[in-house]
C-alpha cells in the first residue's frame, strides 16, 4: 500500500508544479482542484471478489489499476483534453491506457476522461513502477459524479428506475452548461482590448459590447 501512496504523492506533485506555474506566470490554469484517494484494503478485496480475481497481491496488482486515484478537476471540457496532455507529456509518466467518456458519454450520461498511468517511484530498495489511476474533468461533472456516487451507495448498486431517468436529465443539463461555459470561456478568450464595452447598471464593471447579459427584474422601490 505505501508504494501506491508514493505513486499518488509522486503525480500529486506533478499536477501542483504545474498549476503552480500556471499561478506564478499569470496563465489561465486549465487545473482547478486536485484530490486523491488511496482504497482501503477492504475495499480491494471487495472488488477484486467482485471482478473474479485471485486473491494474490500479483494478480490483484496486474487486474485491478485503480487502488491509487487523482482526480483533477477544471473548469472547461477544453481543459481537461490540456491536463490530458500536459501529463502524457511527461517523460517518467507513462499512459496505459485512456478512456474518453467525454466524447463518448456512459449510457448514464457519465462524462470524464479516465487513464492509467504508471509512475516511477524510488524506494532504498530500487524504483517500484506503480499504476495510478487519473481522473479529468469538469466541476459540472463532477458534481453530478458525486450525487450520483452517493445515490448508488445509498441503494446499495440498486438504483430505482424514477432516479436513473432523472440523473439521466441531470446529466444532460450538466453537458448542455459545460457546453455553453465553453462557448462563452472561447468568446471572451477571443475578445480585444479595442473591444468597446458597456457598463452595468450601479457597478463599475464594463462587459464587451457584443457580450449579452440579461438582468433579473428588480422588486419595486418602497415608497
Amino acid at each position: 500500500m505505501l508504494g501506491y501512496k508514493f505513486g499518488i504523492d509522486e503525480l500529486m506533485t506533478k499536477i501542483n508544479i504545474l498549476k503552480e506555474e500556471f499561478t506564478q506566470t499569470a496563465a489561465s490554469s486549465p487545473i482547478e482542484h486536485v484530490s486523491s484517494r488511496l482504497k482501503t484494503p477492504e475495499s480491494i478485496i471487495e472488488k477484486a471478489q467482485r471482478k473474479g480475481v485471485e486473491l494474490s497481491f500479483e494478480a490483484i496488482r496486474r487486474e485491478i489499476a485503480d487502488i491509487a486515484g487523482v482526480r483533477v478537476t477544471c473548469s472547461f471540457i477544453s481543459d481537461t483534453y490540456r491536463v490530458l496532455e500536459l501529463l502524457s507529456g511527461q517523460p517518467d509518466v507513462t499512459v496505459l491506457e485512456v478512456k474518453d467518456y467525454i466524447a463518448k458519454p456512459k449510457t448514464n450520461g457519465y462524462k470524464s476522461l479516465h487513464l492509467i498511468v504508471e509512475i516511477p517511484v524510488f524506494l532504498s530498495s530500487g524504483v517500484e513502477n506503480v499504476k495510478v489511476e487519473v481522473q479529468i474533468r469538469t466541476i459540472a461533472m463532477d458534481f453530478w459524479a458525486s450525487l450520483e456516487h452517493k445515490i448508488y451507495y445509498k441503494y446499495n448498486r440498486t438504483v430505482p428506475a424514477a432516479l436513473l431517468t432523472d440523473l439521466k436529465l441531470a446529466a444532460d443539463v450538466a453537458s448542455t452548461l459545460d457546453r455553453s461555459m465553453e462557448r462563452l470561456h472561447e468568446e471572451v478568450q477571443g475578445l480585444t482590448d479595442e473591444t468597446p464595452a458597456i457598463a452595468l447598471p450601479g457597478s463599475d464593471v464594463r462587459l464587451p459590447e457584443n457580450l449579452s447579459l440579461t438582468l433579473p427584474p428588480q422588486p419595486p422601490m418602497p415608497v
